[in-house]
């Protein structure tokens, strides 16, 4: 499996139970093998497989469950 990483704004965190929700949406996508938000930063770095996930998949989901992505 060929790996990636990209780091997406996220728009819409106040507190550290948003990002953990943010963290764990994206864990739960497949082809995501790992997600680290950093509230302050309003930044999610995702790694994610590349052939078989796209980065405009990654931010639609995070879309559809509420959140803000830039």
């Amino acid at each position: 499996m060929s790996q990636a990483q990209i780091t997406i704004k996220v728009t819409g965190m106040t507190c550290m139970g948003c990002a953990g929700s943010v963290e764990r949406s994206l864990k739960a996508i497949p082809g995501v093998t790992n997600a680290c938000v950093d509230l302050g930063a309003a930044e999610a770095t995702v790694d994610y497989d590349p052939a078989n996930l796209s980065v405009d998949a990654i931010k639609q989901i995070l879309k559809e469950a509420g959140w803000g992505v830039q």
